[in-house]
Parts: structure tokens; sequence; C-alpha cells
């Protein structure tokens, strides 16, 4: 898959009561061995832990660019 048709979620664009909601929602759509990209404009392991709790051990978490403006996560479902 080549960046131009990566799966990208621009997690600055959403509203922020919904960032967790809407991250949540694409990855549950993801198939196993699918990934998606986050981009945030700060580092969301909050949301890692977030995720670990409520979908448990079922996902790889890749840090493709870590600050100081964008943080970019590679995250797959196992």
């Amino acid at each position: 898959m080549t960046e131009s048709n990566e799966n990208i979620l621009d997690a600055t664009t959403i509203e922020p009561r919904l960032k967790h909601p809407t991250i949540f929602a694409r990855f549950d759509e993801l198939k196993s061995g699918e990934s998606f990209r986050l981009h945030n404009d700060h580092d969301p392991k909050p949301l890692y832990y977030q995720l670990m709790g409520e979908r448990g051990d079922i996902f790889t978490w890749e840090y493709l660019e870590q600050g100081p403006d964008w943080w970019k996560i590679k995250i797959t479902k196992k």
C-alpha cells in the first residue's frame, strides 16, 4: 500500500469529544492484518492505554514520527 492511499486518520480535525470514539470506530472496522495511520499534534499515549484496556492485546502500535509537531502512529489489528 502506498502513502497516497494509506488509511490515514488526522485526529486534529476531529471535535475533541468525538476523537476517541472515532478512532475506536476506525480500529473496529479493520480486518486482521489491516492498519491505519493516526496523525496527531501530541503523543496519544493515553489512547494506547485505553485501546489496550478496552480491546486487549489485539493490535500493534508503531510510532512512525514522534514530534515535535506531529505524532504519526501505525495501528494494526492482529
